[in-house]
This record gives C-alpha cells, sequence and structure tokens, in this order.
C-alpha cells in the first residue's frame, strides 16, 4: 500500500488571481507561493511524491530551474504522473480538504473535483474535496491565507 500526506498553506496576495484545484475563483484574493499558487495541486502533488517516496516538489520542480519558474500546479502535477507512471504507480484515491475563512469555498468544490478527476484520470468517486471554514484558529481563521491538506492512495501498474 501507496499513501502520501501534502500540505500547503499560503497568505494571501491581493494582486493576484485565486487558484484552487485548477479553477479560478473570481473575486477572492490569490495566494503567495510559486507559480499560480494552487495551494490544493500543490497539496496533491506533495502527497503523490510521498506516497511514492520520490521526495517533494522542490526535489523535482525546483523554482530556481527557468523550466519550472513560474509553471502552472497543474502542469507539474502531470510532470508528477509521469514520474509515478516510470514507477510502476498511479493515483488510486485523493482526498483534499480546504481550511478558509474566507471566501467561501463550498459553491467552487464540484468544479475543483472536476478537475482533479480529470488531471488524475480518476473517476469522480474516488477524489474528495472538503472546504469546512477554519473555526477561527491559526492564519486560515484569521483569514490571512488558506491551508489544503490532502491525502492520498497509489495502486501499482505497468509501467
Amino acid at each position: 500500500m501507496h499513501v502520501g500526506l501534502g500540505q500547503i498553506q499560503y497568505a494571501f496576495d491581493p494582486k493576484r488571481t485565486l487558484v484552487l484545484g485548477g479553477v479560478k475563483i473570481p473575486g477572492a484574493w490569490g495566494l503567495r507561493g510559486p507559480g499560480d499558487a494552487d495551494a490544493v495541486l500543490q497539496a496533491v502533488l506533495e502527497a503523490l511524491l510521498g506516497a511514492a517516496a520520490l521526495g517533494d516538489a522542490e526535489d523535482h520542480f525546483p523554482v530556481e530551474d527557468p523550466r519550472w519558474a513560474g509553471a502552472p500546479s497543474a502542469v507539474l502535477l502531470v510532470e508528477a504522473l509521469t514520474l509515478l507512471s516510470g514507477a510502476g504507480l498511479a493515483p488510486a484515491h485523493v482526498d483534499v480538504t480546504l481550511q478558509a475563512e474566507r471566501p467561501s469555498l463550498r459553491e467552487h468544490r464540484a468544479a475543483m473535483r472536476e478537475r482533479l478527476t480529470s488531471l488524475l484520470r480518476l473517476d469522480a468517486a474516488r477524489v474528495s474535496v472538503k472546504a469546512p471554514q477554519a473555526g477561527g484558529l491559526g492564519a486560515p481563521g484569521r483569514a490571512e491565507g488558506i491551508a489544503a491538506l490532502a491525502v492520498v492512495s497509489l495502486r501499482e501498474v505497468d509501467a
């Protein structure tokens, strides 16, 4: 069994567009982080690499490398799937939890789930996206940013 955990937390940046799970969230501040700072896809990316014992995103996609500087998170995720395939592995299940006081993300969960199923080539029954409010705790609870936590399992496939 291969299971991985990814956790990302970014502060808000009012000059950027908010992208979560590959979906643009209109009318909300973006996040300060590498590329499009998509906390959902980056948490899933870290979880996938961890489940395969392939290190972390910085090992494969360093921001100092011009090939990856500013790259959308979806591009990095697709590249990671190629690494997994080479190791004889593929995603089996993905569960994402977002923590934010603002903006409300409940209405965007279905679109994020749909984008994740497409990127990961999974049936929707194998992908979950949840967005409970942070309850006033931590940076997300103080509306300073957004945190994403992803748990993934991998299955073995023919390489």
